[in-house]
């Protein structure tokens, strides 16, 4: 079917949403399909980052947005060799939110969906797979859903779909990859205290246990070595209990833990980019461009900024009514290297530090964790880091 819309953005995680506020806000007539029929899934970054906020005061949206419940991190710390070691500190920054608002994405994913239904030019659609594009003389045309239905895009089809997109499966666009030596097992835990930190993990030889604190439970994230997940479930529930309860032997878990390995959930982490973001028609964000590794919790954060680089390339000239294909490689220009730097950074700590961990090597305590745990000024260089990001955005597309 021939399409009313301008832009279709395929998956309605962060850049999808955002992209879809922001155009619409532009006056572009925009359509988010998401697959699911809620935002309610657990594999999903919970740390919205000052970055964030940022594009949330400009737009005029951040009090509402900390009205809704979460936690705040001021300050990065980490366990290691039995002992905690403060690594960064946000609370310096010259930002209208100076911390990490501890949030389950979920609960973002409906504040953007709220705030965007004020737009009249924007739609979301929920619970329609789309399977694949549409192409005609080589372009990108349009969706087709899982339905068979068929839907045109006016100017531009947008893929914001994690990193199992379209454009891999295809494959539309080249991938790049950078490889990851873990996966993650994710369950959750009993939170019979508030644990002191929205935030908690623990790294010891052979161990390395995440816990992010969601109010009545803690969501755990348990690193194992990649394609190890058969051989560490078979060491049974009893033990993975264990495993938890010595990372951190100061909180108290009790009996509430998961029961069965259904309730155990598989993340294989990946990392990766494309090397082509773009073709005619057809542009991809977020996850879909480049799969970052849980470390830092900086993934949603460089999917906002996606978002907003391409509105700012791309919102004005489509409300004009314009062809944007000729302007789709200036968000790849514009967001491709904070995305090499950050993937770098995560790349370093997965081969030097994550991996020699879950081979059983000693854990070292290295010299720069060290030094930033004494000297509280030298924090503020990973809290702004972490915090900020590299080439953080400012919102530049029009409002209508």
């Amino acid at each position: 079917m021939t399409s009313n819309h301008d832009v279709l953005i395929v998956g309605g995680g962060p850049a999808g949403m955002m992209a879809g506020y922001l155009l619409a806000r532009a006056g572009v007539s925009t359509k988010v399909i998401e697959k699911h029929g809620d935002f309610f899934r657990d594999f999903r970054g919970d740390t919205v980052h000052p970055s964030t906020m940022e594009i949330l005061a400009q737009l005029g949206l951040l009090e509402r947005f900390l009205k809704r419940p979460h936690n705040q991190l001021t300050s990065a710390r980490i366990r290691v060799g039995g002992r905690e070691w403060t690594i960064g500190d946000l609370s310096h920054l010259d930002t209208p939110a100076p911390f990490i608002a501890m949030m389950p994405q979920w609960d973002f994913l409906d504040f953007l969906r709220d705030e965007a239904r004020a737009f009249p030019a924007f739609t979301l659609a929920m619970d329609e797979p789309v399977i694949d594009f549409i192409l005609a003389a080589g372009r990108v045309t349009g969706v087709r859903y899982a339905s068979g239905r068929e839907e045109y895009a006016g100017k531009l089809v947008i893929a914001a779909d994690g990193r199992s997109s379209l454009v891999r499966q295809r494959p539309m666009l080249p991938v790049e990859v950078l490889g990851a030596p873990m996966d993650v097992l994710w369950f959750r835990v009993a939170k019979n205290d508030d644990g002191g930190d929205a935030l908690r993990g623990s790294v010891e030889p052979g161990r390395m246990v995440v816990l992010i604190d969601r109010d009545t439970y803690w969501q755990a994230a348990f690193l194992i070595p990649k394609g190890a997940e058969k051989a560490v479930r078979a060491k049974g529930l009893d033990w993975l209990h264990d495993e938890v309860q010595k990372a951190f032997p100061d909180m108290d878990f009790g009996g509430d833990f998961p029961r069965s390995q259904e309730e155990v959930k598989l993340l294989s982490v990946a990392l990766d980019r494309l090397t082509s973001w773009s073709r005619p028609g057809l542009l991809a964000i977020g996850d879909a461009a480049h799969a970052m590794s849980p470390i830092g919790g900086i993934g949603i954060n460089l999917a906002i900024q996606d978002a907003v680089a391409a509105a700012n390339a791309l919102g004005r000239p489509l409300a004009r009514g314009e062809t944007v294909d000729r302007l789709l490689y200036r968000v790849q220009k514009r967001r491709l290297f904070p995305t090499r730097v950050i993937q770098a950074g995560q790349k370093a700590a997965q081969d030097n530090i994550i991996g020699a961990v879950l081979g059983g090597g000693a854990v070292r305590v290295p010299f720069l964790v060290r030094l930033l745990d004494r000297y509280p000024l030298l924090r503020r260089i990973p809290g702004r880091i972490l915090g900020l990001g590299v080439r953080r955005e400012r919102v530049r597309s029009p409002a209508a």
